[in-house]
């Protein structure tokens, strides 16, 4: 690795690496939707390497983890399935009135209910789920939804980060470094409790105001299951993927045909059940903008330009291995916190896994970058999918009550969002400093 040198082929892949990742943190200025920057730099970087001779269209197709995008489609599917039923409606109403008008109570049982999720299905489709139920439920006790909007986002974006599937760059890690469910879970899952705890402490002093308001309204609406069969079945058949993701490396079935093998459950179950309607929030762009996020990474794997800049981060982590996972976590938080998690994730995977040809002992570096992309989401509104989503549904809101109390400002979510963020990365500090034995062991066989 020391004799490798700079050349015209790594030039060539790190150019349309740059002007990919500035197309699409830059988005919104531009108007080009991601998936559509993302495509184009896929097909840039296969003739840019066929060019070079690094890379080929066939090598393209190989580059793309299809365990990660078989997963979220299936689960995607999965989801789509089980909304029509009105399960979710008729659970985020029942734990409204189980608040009884004590506000700080119904944001823990709304947050917590979409952790849950969070921790099975990616943290964008519960606050998708939730994020209309929420406004509906302060409609009715007359109070401003804007603390539970922006604690389910941040709830979800904390609670996602504890299992193997709850969140897209979990996903992605533990597909490319061959982490199993439990490992992730046994590792994760504790840390991140602890820092969900966190945020809900936080959650009470920055909005104590709001939640010290006595309801002016009741909230005693019942709402019944439409479709009980399909969502009860939805529930069991969720348990049973639940055990199979458990016991999927025992099983040699990968994490995706687990996800798969539900979802073809499902839809067996009904012979009403529509497939255009059972893929009908299949996020069809957002599989789109994977493939070819994973692609443009491919090519510059290839190309050798990733290992040429993994030579100069193996020092550093050879010398001091704890602080270089501190390192990453607090890095990989910021830059998430001003760009999109998902492509700085997808270009740190192969530079961390190269290091394990030094002899390094990666999974602590996975731990860290995992848990620092989760928690830079949290602090401003384009940290993550989700926070997009509550901020465009905030503005809805305030358009059609035409009271500019009900939109989540940019400034707004920096001010909630960013000591939850930096409160959050330190407890995680504290405990990856105190823990450290436990998180460098390496991986079971």
């Amino acid at each position: 690795m020391e004799d490798l040198v700079f050349n015209d082929a790594m030039l060539a892949s790190a150019i349309v690496l740059t002007i990919t990742f500035v197309g699409i943190f830059t988005e919104y200025l531009h108007g080009f939707e991601r998936s559509k920057v993302a495509a184009t730099g896929a097909v840039a970087m296969v003739v840019v390497g066929q060019i070079y001779g690094f890379y080929s269209p066939e090598e393209a197709v190989e580059a793309v983890d299809w365990n990660v995008i078989f997963l979220l489609a299936a689960m995607m599917t999965i989801v789509s399935i089980m909304i029509p039923t009105g399960g979710f409606n008729a659970l985020a109403y029942k734990l409204a009135r189980m608040s009884k008008g004590r506000l700080y109570l119904m944001m823990v049982l709304i947050g917590s209910a979409v952790t849950f999720l969070s921790l099975l299905l990616d943290n964008v489709t519960t606050v998708v789920i939730f994020g209309p139920l929420i406004i509906l439920i302060a409609r009715a006790q007359k109070i401003n939804p804007i603390p539970y909007l922006l604690a389910a986002a941040l709830l979800s974006d904390t609670g996602g980060i504890g299992t193997l599937v709850g969140d897209p760059p979990n996903i992605m890690i533990g597909s490319a470094a061959d982490i199993d469910f439990n490992t992730f879970v046994i590792r994760m899952g504790w840390p991140v409790l602890i820092c969900w705890i966190g945020v809900l402490v936080m959650l009470r002093f920055l909005f104590a105001k709001q939640l010290a308001e006595k309801p002016e309204g009741e909230f005693t609406e019942v709402v019944e299951i439409k479709d009980k069969w399909t969502w009860n079945a939805s529930l069991i058949i969720l348990g049973a993927m639940v055990v199979l993701f458990m016991l999927h490396r025992a099983l040699h079935w990968e994490a995706w045909f687990v996800a798969v093998l539900g979802m073809a459950a499902l839809v067996l179950t009904s012979r009403k059940l529509i497939m255009d309607i059972a893929v009908e929030h299949v996020e069809i762009p957002l599989l789109m903008f994977f493939i070819g996020l994973f692609m443009i990474v491919g090519g510059v794997e290839h190309s050798q330009f990733l290992i040429w800049v993994g030579s100069f981060i193996t020092p550093f982590v050879q010398s001091d291995l704890l602080l270089a996972t501190i390192v990453l976590m607090w890095v990989g938080a910021v830059l998430s916190a001003a760009i999109d998690n998902i492509p700085f994730t997808a270009a740190m995977i192969p530079i961390i896994l190269g290091q394990e040809t030094q002899g390094i002992n990666v999974p602590p570096l996975c731990w860290g970058l995992a848990i620092g992309v989760g928690l830079g989401g949290n602090g401003p509104h384009i940290g993550s999918t989700a926070n997009v989503f509550i901020v465009t549904i905030s503005e809805r809101l305030a358009r059609e009550e035409n009271d500019p109390s009900f939109l989540i400002t940019p400034g707004l979510w920096f001010r909630k969002g960013s000591p939850v963020m930096f409160g959050t990365l330190v407890i995680a500090t504290i405990l990856m400093y105190v823990f450290w034995g436990w998180f460098e062991t390496p991986l079971p066989e």
